[in-house]
């Protein structure tokens, strides 16, 4: 009689435990996603392209040789993981926009950058939600570093072309499709 007291026991939990699961607030987290990429990429494009770091791992090789060689500094893995510890910082410059002609809402930048010279977005779209909203912004995106910091950090010293799609796509299983710069979600993949 006590197995089938246990077994109802895990029937009700497994119940209990799917019916309180959160679900995830598809615009925030396809924002986050492809503000990260944003944000990685203006930062990698600063650096002087002609900047080099040395890697390797500095042993001897059996003939006395190191095994020591220069990649540009702006992909390299010490860059792009300095760069990663700062991209949350910058979710306070996005807020909440509404296509006027769509409806389609997704999290934008709306503070131009100091190289954007007068480059100012048209602020009736955008809906500020004061610093809930850019805290809310900022949380996922430090979820998405964390979890997937190596795969961020290997795609972007690899590739230079799609990758909003692989990151968004591919490593988070979630978005099915991004057209148009908007991202489409599908649950349960």
């Amino acid at each position: 009689m006590a197995p089938w007291i246990i077994q109802i026991a895990l029937v009700a939990m497994s119940i209990l435990t799917e019916t309180t699961e959160g679900k995830k607030d598809t615009v925030l987290y396809c924002s986050a996603c492809r503000a990260i990429v944003d944000e990685l990429n203006y930062s990698i494009s600063q650096i002087d392209p002609k900047k080099t770091i040395h890697v390797g791992g500095f042993r001897l090789n059996p003939d006395g040789s190191l095994t020591d060689k220069k990649v540009p500094l702006a992909r390299s893995e010490a860059n792009l993981s300095e760069l990663l510890d700062g991209v949350c910082g910058s979710m306070s410059d996005y807020a909440l926009h509404v296509d006027p002609d769509t409806k389609i809402k997704q999290y934008k930048r709306f503070a131009p950058r100091s190289s954007d010279a007068g480059d100012f977005p048209d602020f009736n779209n955008f809906k500020f939600d004061g610093p809930e909203g850019s805290n809310a912004l900022k949380f996922v995106c430090e979820s998405i570093v964390e979890e997937f910091e190596d795969y961020i950090i290997s795609l972007f010293a690899k590739e230079t072309d799609h990758v909003v799609d692989k990151l968004c796509n591919e490593v988070s299983g979630t978005v099915s499709d991004i057209t148009n710069n908007h991202c489409i979600w599908v649950f349960g993949l």
